[in-house]
């Protein structure tokens, strides 16, 4: 399979790409290059072989959900520079 110079122009229409005739011609290369390892890839025997997104196992390494104590609401507000019947006071904003 190859891509042909006007497969190549409408894909850069469509993508709103304003390429030069030289740009189309080396894109239309990387492209046809890039449907070569496609066409390779599509070739190989992968019966029995499970279908991964990631080339290494990926681990959580966050840690565990635990509930643990938590500020008083006083002390949460110690320091605010405002604060309205027991909440943060922020200024207002926007329209």
């Amino acid at each position: 399979m190859s891509i042909s110079e006007e497969q190549v122009r409408h894909v850069a229409l469509l993508a709103r790409l304003g390429l030069s005739d030289e740009q189309i011609a080396s894109v239309g290369v990387e492209l046809n290059d890039i449907l070569v390892q496609i066409d390779r890839i599509q070739s190989l025997d992968l019966a029995g072989v499970e279908p991964t997104t990631h080339a290494a196992e990926v681990v959580n390494v966050t840690r565990p959900d635990v509930v643990r104590p938590c500020l008083l609401r006083e002390e949460a507000l110690r320091n605010a520079p405002e604060q309205q019947d027991g909440a943060f006071l922020i200024p207002k904003f926007g329209g």
